[in-house]
């Protein structure tokens, strides 16, 4: 009998642990999913918005998958070589196999001066706020800002810029963290400027996301057309792809459209690269550089600059995976050097250890992408499972070697636990269902105490 870990409850480790299950080539594979989280399903319940009803309900795919006989979730479990972390070395030696599948957990930086005044976050840490992240800011986001600056033109840019537009009464109905809540119901926020180092057809928003800036209630998405039109495709796009051509013509639309002088009021604006983020204790502004393509494509400045109010600056540049200690990671990448899911160690593929999803090929891609990344990766183990199984079997029960180790796994009835606490949260503040964001609420509620 093969016996895998899976490192990592996202859609990329949910994945790769059912194509193990469900395949018929090697019978009577078991999966152990390990997640540093004592709850299950990575970006889909800690990275998706609130107010994205259907991307959430994948939980329930995922759920599904997660509650197959052969498949184990332990939470509160840490991959890694320090205090109350299993490292690399003795997972390989209670499992056949590891599959990796991490994530990138952590925020690219701009590189700029001010990156780190107060008021200057990553997007990342805003999404986690919102999502009830228990890693998330310990004193969340106060959000007395007129002004904000999101730097990005990606989904997740899109995500925080209508997350601070909407009204917090839309998101009453939610399983957004009731601080979350009450400091958007206190925000003054009235001028979003989401800005973009090139033009409109080089944006990576999907058009469905974009729409969805347009039909806020009470809220205009502003275009400076002359600032658009920069680009070669603003008046002609038929030469873009269909997604490229489709966010054209939304901004064209948008562009036509007088620019109100109230309200809350979300600014594309674009050819613009942030060089600094000013202020002495707190933001005050960012200073963009105009900038053009050259004949090669690439962004080029023309030492023109406009600074932009703020007192709130998110950035959204892009994730980046993080190193695990005994793991080998190639820091140019962000990822951890494979050859078809298969680590590399000194350009050699180890025995046993795997990757999948975003730590294996960056981050890009949607949710389904993790689909046929995590099969490659599982076809691999499956034609190296008989070399695997010649060499012995895993030393031990698992779960006794981990507590053993001093760790303390949150099994799926403790995660039920925590479902039934946060639906119970929500009653008592007349709401939905409401996460729990902290560490210690989390484990409490999985231990089944009050």
């Amino acid at each position: 009998m093969l016996r895998v870990a899976v490192v990592g409850s996202g859609p990329s480790g949910v994945f790769a642990a059912q194509s193990l299950v469900e395949q018929e080539t090697v019978p009577g594979v078991t999966v152990d999913v390990l997640d540093r989280l004592p709850c299950p399903y990575g970006l889909v319940r800690y990275g998706v918005a609130p107010d994205h009803e259907k991307i959430k309900s994948l939980q329930g795919t995922l759920r599904t998958a997660l509650e197959h006989p052969a498949i184990t979730f332990y939470g509160n479990v840490r991959a890694g070589d320090g205090p109350g972390e299993v490292s690399p070395r003795r997972l390989r030696e209670l499992y056949h196999a590891v599959v990796y599948c991490v994530g990138a957990a952590s925020a690219r930086r701009l590189g700029i001066p001010g990156e780190d005044l107060p008021g200057s976050w990553s997007a990342t840490d805003f999404v986690s706020w919102y999502s009830a992240h228990p890693d998330a800011p310990p004193d969340g986001f106060a959000l007395p800002a007129r002004s904000a600056v999101v730097i990005g033109v990606g989904n997740v840019a899109v995500d925080v810029a209508r997350v601070l537009a909407r009204g917090a009464d839309e998101f009453r109905a939610t399983d957004v963290p009731h601080a979350a809540l009450t400091a958007l119901a206190a925000s003054r926020v009235t001028d979003i400027h989401m800005v973009g180092r090139r033009g409109p057809a080089h944006a990576k928003f999907t058009t469905k996301e974009l729409r969805e800036l347009g039909a806020l209630n009470g809220v205009q998405a502003v275009v400076r057309a002359e600032e658009a039109a920069l680009d070669p495709a603003w008046d002609d796009p038929s030469g873009l792809s269909a997604a490229g051509r489709r966010n054209v013509e939304v901004l064209r639309e948008w562009s036509r459209r007088p620019a109100p002088d109230h309200g809350r009021r979300i600014h594309l604006r674009f050819f613009l690269r942030p060089v600094a983020v000013l202020g002495d204790d707190a933001v005050r502004a960012v200073r963009f550089e105009r900038t053009v393509l050259d004949a090669t494509g690439r962004v080029a400045g023309t030492g023109e600059f406009e600074d932009v109010e703020a007192q709130l600056v998110l950035r959204s540049v892009g994730y980046r995976g993080v190193p695990i200690a005994g793991l080998p990671f190639d820091e140019e990448t962000g990822t951890v050097p494979h050859e078809a899911g298969r680590v590399l160690r000194d350009g050699s593929p180890s025995p046993g250890e795997y990757v999948a999803g975003w730590i294996k090929r960056g981050p890009t891609g949607v949710i389904g992408t993790n689909r046929p990344c995590a099969k490659e990766t599982v076809t691999s183990l499956l034609a190296d499972a008989p070399a695997l199984l010649a060499a012995g079997p895993p030393a031990g029960d698992p779960l006794t070697a981990l507590r053993a180790a001093g760790l303390e796994p949150v099994e799926w009835p403790g995660w039920l636990g925590i479902e039934a606490a946060e639906h119970a949260l929500g009653r008592n503040l007349g709401r939905g269902t409401v996460k729990i964001p902290d560490w210690e609420g989390l484990l409490v509620a999985a231990r089944g105490q009050s």
